[in-house]
């Protein structure tokens, strides 16, 4: 057995559980019949194989077990998010009441603390649920302690603490393979590269967001970053890439499309407008077409998402002032019913490629 990662047992897990219900509809239909010393063979290797993957990777072996997973994945989703709000009012709270001496010393304390905890759960969490809380917690003290500390000895504000930020939340990220604090990290990341580029363009960091082609470059890197090295031990990180590379582009595309003042191209706004709404409509056609053909389900629905966006607001400027508007929304659920057709299309044609 060479699975090396939980997702890889649970997948094996899935696909023996549909064998096992694709068999019993085959046996019903007659296409297929095992005798009893091959059904017995066949469900004793099942089931030892299914014993061993639970003993290693604490997967889950049944649709109830699965139920249970995702109600045990939000509870420590939530329980994470309070617990961290806790530390910040628990600081907030009482911090006026301390010298800057032991302020100092209680915010160093904390992250250490938070952070030899999360060490402490993954060595003895097989499923990681009490070490991905833990992790969300030392995250919120070390975002804590480079904030306050910065206030404490007067430390001008700027966009280097983004950076340790990023790095620390891309640390817990791999280390307790935690996609909320790989999300976490590379927004910090997507900031600081965006405070980069507005500085080196002459805009004050603080208002790196006034200009939302600052945030370009950044979505281009992290969209390209996961095809440069292997995620082997953490196969659904390379789509969290991807998907706020994605974010971090189409999301600037959009506001120019409708704000080309805040452009640092030196042309009219109306034309500055135009050019990006061309480039929302060609890029994210790109993206469906380069989901589509690598199989990356999170960049092709991206790409949907922002091309009908680009499509209903690219409506609203011509018609919301000139039609009824019962009118304009009847075109609007037509143009669904147009991208359903052709979704279908495409779809019908990926089928008919992988018949042989």
């Amino acid at each position: 057995m060479s699975l090396t990662t939980r997702e890889a047992a649970q997948r094996r897990a899935d696909q023996i559980r549909a064998f096992r219900k694709e068999l019993e509809q085959l046996a019903e239909e007659g296409a297929l019949s095992l005798n009893a010393a091959q059904r017995q063979a066949l469900a004793a290797h099942h089931e030892g194989l299914l014993a061993r993957l639970a003993q290693s990777f604490d997967i889950d072996v049944d649709v109830r077990s699965r139920q249970l997973s995702w109600g045990m994945r939000i509870a420590s989703l939530l329980g994470a998010l309070a617990l961290a709000a806790s530390v910040f009012f628990l600081f907030r709270q009482f911090w006026g009441l301390f010298p800057e001496e032991a302020q100092a010393g209680i915010l160093a304390a904390a992250s250490l603390a938070t952070f030899a905890a999360t060490l402490f759960l993954r060595a003895r969490d097989a499923v990681g649920y009490f070490t991905k809380l833990a992790a969300m917690v030392a995250f919120a003290c070390f975002v804590l302690n480079v904030a306050m500390i910065g206030q404490i000895f007067n430390v001008t504000p700027s966009d280097h603490a983004l950076l340790p930020w990023a790095v620390y939340g891309l640390l817990l990220a791999y280390l307790c393979d935690l996609r909320l604090l790989l999300v976490a990290g590379l927004a910090c990341l997507i900031a600081f590269l965006a405070a980069r580029v507005g500085t080196w363009s002459g805009v004050y960091w603080i208002h790196f967001g006034e200009r939302p082609e600052n945030f370009i470059p950044a979505a281009l890197a992290l969209f390209v970053l996961p095809q440069c090295f292997r995620h082997e031990r953490r196969e659904q990180f390379p789509a969290v890439y991807r998907l706020m590379g994605l974010l971090a582009f189409f999301l600037p595309v959009l506001v120019l499309s409708h704000w080309g003042r805040a452009s640092y191209l030196d042309w009219p706004a109306s034309t500055v407008e135009h050019g990006y709404q061309l480039a929302g409509f060609v890029f994210s056609a790109l993206v469906i077409w380069l989901g589509l053909n690598r199989q990356w389900a999170e960049t092709a629905n991206t790409g949907v998402v922002f091309f009908v966006v680009f499509l209903y607001t690219k409506f609203y400027d011509w018609w919301w002032e000139l039609l009824p508007k019962y009118l304009f929304f009847l075109i609007l659920g037509l143009t669904a019913v147009l991208v359903l057709l052709v979704m279908k299309r495409l779809r019908g044609g990926t089928h008919a490629e992988r018949v042989p």
